[in-house]
């Protein structure tokens, strides 16, 4: 794998958002997370040709599969939060651990507001130097639907034709929200990288 160091860098200067975990009462655990934004142009300018795929293994409670690749290599991070955004940053955030990117602290308890969610202004967003990650069992998989799998397969088809075609970026941008969790929605979401890759 060339120049690992260097996805490293990027994925620690992106550790600027916040995954809310869980939320109890007007409580909620989040914790850092890297921000897709910041990290989408750093990837850029590393490997054009990269790639970030979600696959939503579980919807409620949703749990995240996030697959980067980049410069030939492969990473995976899994995670579970309160709704299925937060579950691909902290899928993201544990995807950065196996890059030995750590955030700054433990999860922390902050005010939520179910309108304005987690209040998370008056928390620190610098990571430190990255310590040794460590390896936890991935959760049990749900059963699947063949359906919902042959969508995926298409747009992880169509996902490997944008990256050729160095758009990998902009298909990550897409696909934050997921693959869908409908037949009707991931055709929905396959049509629009499809114009994508015409445009």
């Amino acid at each position: 794998m060339a120049e690992p160091h260097r996805v490293r860098d990027a994925l620690r200067a992106s550790m600027t958002a916040w995954a809310t975990l869980s939320v109890r009462g007007d409580q909620a655990r989040v914790t850092l997370a890297p921000d897709l934004d910041v990290l989408a142009p750093q990837l850029d300018a590393i490997d054009p040709g990269w790639s970030l795929t979600w696959a939503c293994d579980h919807p409620e409670p949703p749990i995240v599969r996030a697959r980067l690749s980049v410069l030939g290599a492969t990473r995976e991070g899994l995670a579970t939060a309160h709704t299925l955004a937060d579950a691909k940053l902290a899928a993201l955030a544990e995807l950065a651990r196996t890059y030995g990117v750590q955030p700054s602290s433990d999860p922390v308890w902050v005010e939520y507001d179910p309108e304005d969610g987690a209040n998370t202004s008056e928390l620190e967003t610098e990571t430190p130097a990255p310590r040794a990650a460590s390896a936890r069992p991935l959760p049990k998989e749900p059963p699947r639907d063949p359906q919902m799998d042959k969508a995926r397969r298409h747009i992880e088809d169509l996902l490997e034709q944008l990256k050729v075609a160095g758009k990998g970026g902009d298909a990550a941008r897409i696909l934050m929200r997921g693959y869908g969790e409908t037949v009707e929605e991931s055709r929905a979401i396959y049509k629009e990288l499809h114009a994508l890759l015409k445009g």
